[in-house]
């Protein structure tokens, strides 16, 4: 089926969300609680994560629909980073209590100043090496949330049998491109997980939501109501705003979109996209989607001799030149403040160290 075309830029009452306040635990010791993954140029292309999904969305919106929702923490650093965004879009959490109420308050946020208002949510620290056929199916969903009471989620189109992810299990199409989800499933085993792969009805869940604003309001008061009494209530965009967010917003509860509305509502619609797409969640996604240079190695260091050294990834920091012999198989992060030496094989394991540190 030939994939619908979209000129330009969409509505006037197109709007996105970049949620960009978590952690990247997974990540240490280059992504640390004072600098996260998304501030990081992990990829080394001269911009961090949040700088290149910042412009993933450009041709979509102006930038003044866009909203980068960071905890509170971390609102300098945003605004360091895209210094072109205007200082009122970047919303400060005054906790971290998960995607729902993060959602929830930007939606609100949103729907003040237009109530016609059509969000696109998406995380901050994914690749997405597609971006023109990423667009291409945001605009999809955008025009079919515009119109009907739904709520669209990109699903990934799986290589391999991962264990890493999320599924959805989805339906026959119900237009272009479009269809409902059966049911989310939780990260599955090995056996699963190859069972899903063979059936062909099952993608990769990514976090990228599309929805009215309306509509996603909607569902969480029909599900999770208690976020939407402590937060509706906010007199957003004014004066009072920022002091009733912080006495009300600790309070929501702490919980997953996924677990809030998305598992439980009936109207929810998935979009098969091959887009190009890794979570980058771990050193090892990392290493499987940069460029490896000889014997499976991926480096990233000023300057470098390798011998008898085999699928590693090395990062060192500005400055310094690698010289390694007879490592296979590792990860060696090393930063001003701490150096990681682990197998890559067991990188799972790194942030239970971590939070143990």
């Amino acid at each position: 089926m030939q994939e619908t075309q979209f000129p330009g830029k969409m509505s006037t009452h197109t709007y996105v969300i970049i949620m960009a306040g978590g952690a990247g635990t997974r990540f240490w010791p280059a992504s640390t609680e004072e600098h996260p993954k998304q501030f990081l140029d992990i990829l080394g292309l001269g911009k961090t994560l949040l700088q290149l999904t910042f412009e993933r969305f450009l041709p979509l919106v102006p930038k003044e629909q866009i909203y980068i929702v960071t905890n509170r923490k971390y609102v300098d650093l945003v605004a360091g980073q895209l210094p072109d965004l205007p200082e009122d879009n970047i919303l400060g959490e005054p906790s971290r209590n998960n995607t729902a109420p993060c959602i929830a308050y930007a939606t609100y946020k949103i729907l003040d100043v237009d109530q016609e208002a059509n969000i696109v949510v998406a995380p901050s620290d994914h690749l997405i090496l597609k971006s023109e056929v990423f667009l291409d199916k945001i605009r999809m969903a955008l025009a079919f949330t515009s119109s009907k009471d739904a709520i669209c989620t990109l699903g990934i189109q799986p290589s391999r049998p991962d264990t890493g992810y999320g599924y959805i299990h989805f339906g026959s199409e119900v237009t272009t491109g479009i269809h409902p989800v059966v049911a989310f499933k939780e990260k599955p085993d090995h056996q699963t997980a190859s069972a899903y792969l063979e059936d062909g009805h099952y993608l990769w869940n990514a976090g990228l939501f599309v929805f009215a604003g309306q509509t996603m309001i909607r569902a969480l008061r029909a599900y999770t109501p208690l976020i939407c009494d402590l937060l509706e209530v906010v007199p957003y965009n004014s004066s009072e705003e920022e002091e009733a967010l912080m006495e009300n917003y600790p309070l929501t509860p702490n919980i997953s979109i996924d677990y809030a509305v998305m598992e439980q509502a009936e109207n929810t619609f998935t979009l098969p996209a091959d887009i190009g797409w890794s979570d980058l969640g771990t050193w090892g996604s990392l290493y499987a989607e940069l460029k490896r240079e000889e014997e499976d190695n991926v480096v990233q260091a000023d300057r470098s001799v390798l011998q008898d050294a085999q699928g590693n990834l090395i990062r060192t920091t500005p400055g310094k030149t690698l010289v390694v012999k007879g490592l296979r198989n590792m990860i060696v992060v090393d930063e001003p403040d701490a150096l990681l030496i682990w197998p890559r094989d067991e990188e799972q394991a790194i942030k239970g160290v971590v939070q143990g540190l």
